[in-house]
């Protein structure tokens, strides 16, 4: 398979595989159950298109029902992540648009975060240079964020005339820094600094540049490596619960764990530690 084809609803068993998909608009590759999808612009900062929106929307809602996946990395090629949206094939083209147009635009855009929230293996972002604007959310939107010390992250959308609210920033960035270190930063539209943003927990872990992407590759090998049906739960619970009271999250903890304990990751858990050994997860 070289692009998505078909809708993965119609495969048979809700299932498809990713190992030789092919990429139109960034890098892609598979190994050991890590899929790595790089930004290849790095002589532009790796800015994305319309064409790489629409795709990453595409792949990532593939993600879904992909079982050769089991965790994702997200880089840049360069020393760069991402400048966001390229200026001259996106920008400019969205002055000369009418409003169902812009809006169509919008929602395409809000859709690339849907698909990585609602995809079930953790994505791990490996973030260096230059992460601005709709590239920034790439980052928000991934489950864990690795930086460097030069790592410049910025919600630069009111330097352009526009509100900081855009695809989710308002409602994600407040969750992972705090509403007022959020605040500022929408409002503002300064750039973080590396450091500060490990302070603030945006990103997990700094790393020198030259060790980012093996780091974020070796813990996604690892997430691979462990019960991915119960890592999938743990992601849908994240996500679910951000709009429920305790009492409804604690029960849906308790079915979601209920879940988890008919798999057979659970048994052979259970039998490995019986055993003196390490479990191998197969994720089911």
């Amino acid at each position: 398979m070289k692009h998505l084809q078909g809708e993965p609803h119609a495969l048979p068993g809700n299932r498809q595989a990713l190992a030789n998909y092919e990429a139109r608009h960034f890098l892609f590759a598979l190994e050991q159950g890590v899929a790595t999808l790089t930004l290849n612009r790095p002589e532009r900062k790796n800015p994305l298109t319309f064409d790489s929106y629409a795709e990453l929307r595409e792949l990532f809602r593939a993600l879904a029902y992909a079982d050769d996946v089991k965790a994702i990395v997200i880089n840049g090629a360069g020393e760069n992540f991402c400048s966001g949206g390229d200026v001259h094939e996106i920008i400019g083209p969205l002055t000369k648009l009418d409003m169902p147009g812009l809006l169509a635009f919008t929602r395409m855009t809000g859709d690339v975060v849907k698909a990585m929230r609602a995809c079930p293996q953790p994505i791990v972002a490996a973030i260096d240079g230059v992460c601005a604007g709709a590239g920034s959310m790439l980052a928000l939107a991934s489950d864990i964020r690795y930086g460097t010390e030069r790592s410049k992250t910025a919600f630069l959308f009111t330097r352009v005339g526009l509100a900081g609210c855009d695809m989710g920033a308002c409602a994600l960035l407040p969750r992972v820094i705090g509403q007022g270190r959020a605040a500022e930063l929408l409002y503002s539209g300064r750039s973080m600094s590396g450091l500060e943003g490990e302070r603030w927990g945006f990103f997990n872990n700094l790393y020198a540049p030259e060790a980012l992407l093996a780091e974020a590759q070796g813990f996604a090998r690892s997430l691979a490596q462990g019960p991915t049906f119960a890592h999938g739960m743990t992601k849908k619970m994240l996500q679910q619960e951000w709009n429920m009271g305790v009492d409804e999250a604690i029960e849906a903890e308790a079915q979601a764990q209920a879940i988890c304990m008919a798999t057979n990751d659970f048994h052979r858990a259970y039998h490995a530690f019986v055993d003196k050994q390490k479990p191998q997860f197969e994720g089911d």
